[in-house]
């Protein structure tokens, strides 16, 4: 495989970033180039939401129980042990928070996952989260510390000054790709960057905006 700089964007709110995260760390070690890892970047997918205008799934009626169940059938399907927390969505900020205070290791944000999306355990407040500071060697004072929420918001502007408009996602030498579904997409453009060039792949990223839906 060409090795190839690897961008991963997610929130600790999405329960598609934590399948697709069960999808991702297995080739960690694979994407290594010269010794770092692939780029994990946790960002606030409420800023990005607000950024592109636009309303997350859970806060659209019939859109969000379609998306609970579709992500638990998925999840079964995969073989993924998947329990959602008491509440959703919840605040994300002291996840988020603790993973890059914890330094962003593959291992902080499995633990993250583990405990918000395999144990279905709360995560939406620094008190809710003590344990798993414990577990990880972070004193609760660095969740609160400047640098940790500099941090998250330099993050998040990155993402969207990226084009970032949902989680997950995965950038491939500077191209997004959206979602869970598409992790075999961002992949097979890894393995091979001809893959959006082809003639249709141009023409279909430059087609014009046909008719629009009425206001």
């Amino acid at each position: 495989m060409d090795k190839a700089p690897l961008v991963w964007y997610f929130d600790f709110i999405s329960p598609f970033s934590y399948l697709q995260w069960q999808k991702l760390k297995p080739l960690l070690r694979e994407f290594e180039i010269d010794g770092a890892p692939v780029q994990l970047v946790p960002i606030v997918f409420a800023a990005v939401l607000d950024a592109c205008g636009q309303k997350g799934p859970a806060e659209i009626p019939g859109k969000r129980e379609f998306t609970y169940r579709h992500v638990l059938w998925l999840a079964r399907q995969q073989g993924v042990p998947l329990r959602f927390p008491p509440t959703h969505p919840f605040n994300p900020l002291a996840a988020l928070r603790l993973s890059i205070a914890a330094g962003n290791t593959p291992e902080a944000v499995d633990s993250i996952y583990d405990w918000l999306w395999a144990q279905g355990r709360a995560g939406d407040s620094l008190e809710a989260l003590v344990p798993l500071m414990a577990v990880l060697n972070v004193p609760a004072e660095a969740l609160d510390a400047a640098p940790t929420k500099a941090a998250l918001r330099a993050n998040t502007d990155q993402a969207i000054a990226a084009g970032v408009y949902g989680v997950p996602t995965l950038a491939v030498r500077g191209e997004l790709f959206w979602g869970n579904d598409a992790h075999d997409f961002a992949l097979s453009a890894l393995r091979d960057p001809t893959v959006l060039d082809d003639a249709e792949m141009q023409r279909v990223s430059q087609l014009p905006v046909g008719l629009q839906r009425r206001r």
